[in-house]
């Protein structure tokens, strides 16, 4: 049976059309904030890359690309792309972006191993963004100054759905809150990490949890990283280890915890190497991408990734990702959204 949950007496709030011209309305407003915010420039982006070369996302490290063989290519295969975690390094150390500077584009993903639920798709759609920063940049009070800069674009974009839908109620506080992942496991140490999260977004309406991927004090993980990306083994100089973390408000129609965004200050050739050791894949030194990191080819960057069809769900207060996008669930989650008022797209 799929993983559904229903809210009790859920009706929408927009009918269909009135949701289609708002998610565009979103869209439009949400990336021109941001990319003014942090200075960021729109690129065009792949749907898929090339198998061996170390460039795709491999998340959690167990998830399978969805591939295909190219005729043209004497079968090479391709494989589409979980998220441009890595491409967008290389491509803005090709473009060679001054600190301060970088990129964000729409990336489309299939990731065909979710678990199909109110927040999770077989269809991905995010902004990835990319900038370059100085090896001095590689701090936690620079990692918070972003996340306060794009919890401003959220909070502006809240006002300016409200100015257009009044009975979307602003709900947003008016700051974020910083948690690290391992004082949430002291705090709740009887708890999941989910669990965790559903407390202090509750609590505070919208945090932003630092450290994710690396070892907490009982030996466990927060949530999966992949070793490659995010540098989530340095330690801050504060008593924590991470330089990345995750983006979550309440969201008040699942009456649940809800990841917006996950950033977080990139892999350096340090970091990197200690962290294929920590995840037991020292061999993926050897691919393409991994040499030009470890050679110092790449420059020092900060980036991540923000749901668009999460962020339309969320502000537009639906209870199922499927009213925002068109993708393919299993018949009984059909069956009951019909049941439950809640319109799939």
């Amino acid at each position: 049976m799929s993983k559904l949950f229903v809210p009790s007496g859920y009706k929408p709030l927009l009918n269909e059309k009135e949701t289609e011209h708002a998610i565009v309305l979103i869209k439009d407003f949400f990336q021109l904030s941001l990319s003014t915010a942090l200075n960021l420039t729109r690129v065009t982006a792949p749907l898929f890359v090339q198998s061996g070369l170390g460039l795709n996302d491999d998340l959690n490290g167990v998830e399978r690309p969805v591939h295909f063989p190219v005729k043209d290519m004497n079968e090479a295969n391709l494989e589409i792309v979980h998220s441009l975690a890595k491409w967008k390094r290389l491509k803005v150390s090709e473009m060679n972006l001054k600190p301060g500077f970088g990129i964000y584009t729409d990336m489309n993903a299939i990731r065909a191993d979710e678990e199909l639920d109110n927040l999770h798709s077989l269809y991905v759609d995010q902004w990835d963004w990319e900038m370059c920063i100085k090896s001095d940049d590689r701090t936690i009070p620079y990692l918070k100054n972003i996340v306060r800069k794009i919890y401003a674009c959220l909070k502006q974009t809240e006002f300016y759905i409200y100015d257009n839908y009044e009975e979307i109620n602003p709900v947003l506080p008016d700051e974020i809150t910083f948690l690290y992942s391992d004082d949430l496991q002291k705090q709740y140490p009887d708890k999941t990490p989910k669990e965790r999260e559903f407390e202090v977004c509750k609590k505070y309406g919208a945090v932003f949890i630092i450290g994710i991927g690396g070892k907490l004090p009982d030996g466990s993980i927060h949530d999966g990283r992949a070793p490659d990306y995010d540098d989530w083994i340095t330690e801050s100089g504060d008593g924590h280890c991470g330089l990345n973390g995750d983006l979550l408000v309440w969201n008040p129609v699942l009456q649940n915890a809800m990841e917006l965004s996950s950033m977080g200050i990139r892999v350096s050739p340090e970091s990197l190497s200690a962290q294929l050791k920590e995840r037991g894949c020292p061999e993926r030194a050897n691919l393409s991408f991994h040499k030009k990191l470890l050679s110092g080819e790449l420059s020092q960057t900060l980036g991540g990734g923000i749901g668009q069809s999460r962020l339309c769900m969320y502000f537009l207060r639906k209870a199922h990702i499927g009213e925002i996008q068109v993708s393919t669930w299993p018949d009984d989650m059909l069956d009951k959204c019909e049941k439950s008022g809640i319109h799939i797209l």
